[in-house]
């Protein structure tokens, strides 16, 4: 099958240009030999020379749409890849890649990007929300900031704890599924060792019946700093208040008061669903206080569980009146059946 150098570098097969560059710089950063002990140098150096030859071919238009059809296989046979002039024939000549200090001088500028970095500055990282349901509209957010010396020690990158934010949806958004446009800023490492700021639009897909303290995790999107890796940015779904509903796991729980004669002689119950639907439920059984009437499948959707529903569970509390006539007591009492009220 040959290499797979999508998987090397850390990406997906629709990687871009950007994606590539990023995850290159993380990678070769981590896995350079004069940055592992002595112990680990012969692993990191094959993974070095991968990593390098890896970003050589899927950086190169040509040899990128070679390998995607044909393979490493096919790329070694192309005349375009260093091959010979016939794909299914035997090749003479193999695709070579460069030296891998040579890929990453070019990249990085030197070959020595460890050596007089100094020490990185304190960093904020912000983030910004944008869409149709709000998102952070502008609420700036610090975070820890992470600070290191960086000088010629061969010890290995290490990767800082995950940033998480909260991310309020609406009950709404949480029934019916919405998608979110979170802009970010972040510092990041240039490929000549400086730090820089870009920003990003992520798009977050909210699916329907996710819960609160979901975790949707963006790897490596966090602040970068010079000899450490990027942190890992997650957003934790929080849940706002609704007005009408309370969830109870996959459960939607309602609170609804009637008064006593509904409670004997039946009612009707109309309510506006989350998706906007206008539910409408007869009352015909007799309702005591803690009476709770159970709707099927009117619920959260269940995740993972496709066309699964959890249930409408509506409790009614019973508005007893205050005083009644001799009259409305004789007249309950001869209805009921019981026996008259000795004057």
């Amino acid at each position: 099958m040959g290499t797979d150098y999508y998987n090397v570098l850390k990406v997906n097969r629709n990687a871009t240009e950007e994606d590539l560059k990023k995850s290159y710089r993380r990678l070769a950063m981590k896995w350079h030999p004069d940055k592992n002990p002595s112990d680990a140098k012969k692993e990191s150096e094959a993974k070095f020379k991968k990593i390098s030859e890896a970003y050589e071919v899927l950086s190169d238009p040509q040899k990128r749409a070679i390998y995607d059809q044909y393979g490493e296989e096919g790329l070694k046979a192309s005349p375009d890849g260093g091959g010979s002039s016939s794909m299914n024939g035997s090749s003479n000549h193999h695709f070579n890649p460069r030296n891998a200090e040579d890929v990453f001088a070019e990249f990085f500028g030197s070959s020595k990007p460890f050596e007089g970095m100094g020490r990185a500055k304190s960093m904020r990282f912000q983030t910004e929300g944008a869409g149709t349901f709000g998102g952070f509209g502008g609420n700036e957010n610090k975070f820890r900031s992470y600070n290191d010396s960086v000088g010629t020690s061969s010890s290995q990158a290490r990767k800082p704890p995950p940033v998480e934010t909260k991310l309020p949806c609406t009950l709404e958004e949480l029934y019916a599924g919405s998608t979110r446009k979170m802009k970010i800023s972040r510092n990041v490492v240039k490929p000549n060792g400086q730090l820089g700021t870009e920003s990003e639009i992520l798009t977050i897909d909210i699916k329907p019946g996710w819960k609160k303290g979901t975790k949707i995790t963006f790897p490596d999107k966090g602040n970068e700093q010079p000899n450490q890796l990027p942190a890992d940015l997650i957003f934790v779904i929080d849940q706002k208040p609704h007005d009408l509903y309370t969830r109870e796991g996959n459960d939607l729980l309602v609170y609804r008061k009637i008064d006593l004669v509904d409670a004997l002689a039946g009612t009707t119950v109309n309510l506006k669903t989350l998706d906007g639907r206008d539910l409408v439920i007869k009352l015909t059984d007799v309702v005591t206080p803690g009476y709770e009437l159970v709707i099927a499948k009117e619920g959260m959707p269940i995740v993972k569980e496709n066309g699964r529903r959890g249930n409408l569970r509506i409790k009614f509390d019973v508005d007893f009146p205050k005083r009644l006539s001799s009259e409305q007591r004789h007249n309950i009492r001869k209805v009921l059946g019981g026996q008259p009220q000795q004057q």
